[in-house]
């Protein structure tokens, strides 16, 4: 029987070994979803030193019982791209200032959500009390120098609500301040950009200035309209989609259409505002 003095070495021999070992795996965080995230410093880091970490890690985390393992690179450490890629990691997205690489480890299917699929853009209906709707030439892209005229579009940025960013780029492209009423209807497309889908959403905007001060970088020309010489169009007669939005666009203004107006709300899971769209119709019931 050993003598309780060897004994007492022995479990501390045990925990500084263990400590030890803990000492060389990534220092990660657990996910909601049995995983880990592992965000990395900027401080330099040698690929071998690298790879020998990422490799206990990843053992360690088998034992767990972990699943998808997330590892943040800043634009720095690219050098640790490679060895990570030669340990079974991924691409999952890639942002100015970071990869995000990612690892299966269960031998079952892979369940973790794949990148973001689809861009968001919004359109710019306005219309003064002439019934004069604000539309642009566009300096670049496919319709420069053809003449056309259309509403103000864009896209939606990282965390802006659908609903401002609509504001935003009628200011932006013709210094017009407006309020956002409505959508007045949105379109899902595919392979639009970089393979990505495509959401549009076609918003109502009342006016609340009316002297237009183009953007000179992007817009060639801007001004206020009539309806009908828009319409009138070639360009819009013979689009399917166009002529569909200006024929919403035509019965909103004769009050036969009700789009959806915004209601902010949070849920339970976050105390972050949101916004839900919903018809006018039901906010104006009893």
């Amino acid at each position: 029987m050993a003598a309780p003095a060897s004994l007492a070495m022995e479990q501390m021999g045990s925990e500084n070994e263990e400590q030890e070992q803990i000492s060389k795996l990534l220092t990660g965080m657990n996910d909601e979803h049995g995983g880990v995230i592992v965000e990395m410093t900027t401080e330099p880091m040698d690929a071998h030193v690298f790879s020998s970490l990422l490799r206990t890690s990843i053992s360690h985390w088998r034992q767990q019982g972990k699943k998808g393992v997330w590892i943040k690179f800043p634009i720095e450490l690219v050098n640790l791209v490679e060895p990570a890629v030669k340990e079974g990691f991924y691409f999952h997205h890639a942002e100015p200032k970071y990869l995000m690489l990612v690892h299966w480890i269960p031998e079952t299917t892979n369940t973790l959500p794949g990148n973001a699929t689809h861009r968001v853009r919004i359109g710019a209906f306005v219309m003064n009390e002439k019934k004069e709707v604000l539309v642009v030439q566009e300096k670049n892209g496919v319709l420069r120098g053809t003449g056309v005229w259309k509403f103000p579009t864009g896209v939606v940025d990282e965390g802006e609500d659908i609903c401002d960013a609509a504001v935003r780029e009628v200011k932006e492209e013709t210094g017009i301040d407006t309020n956002f009423v409505e959508i007045l209807a949105f379109r899902q497309s595919h392979k639009s950009f970089f393979e990505k889908s495509d959401l549009f959403f076609m918003c109502l905007l009342q006016p609340l200035s009316f002297d237009i001060q183009i953007q000179e970088s992007e817009i060639e020309a801007a001004q206020w309209m009539p309806f009908e010489e828009y319409m009138s169009q070639h360009f819009v007669q013979k689009n399917e989609l166009l002529k569909c939005i200006a024929d919403i666009c035509l019965t909103k203004r004769e009050g036969k259409y009700s789009g959806f107006s915004t209601v902010p709300t949070t849920t339970s899971f976050s105390d972050n505002k949101s916004y839900l769209y919903l018809s006018r119709q039901f906010l104006n019931s009893p």
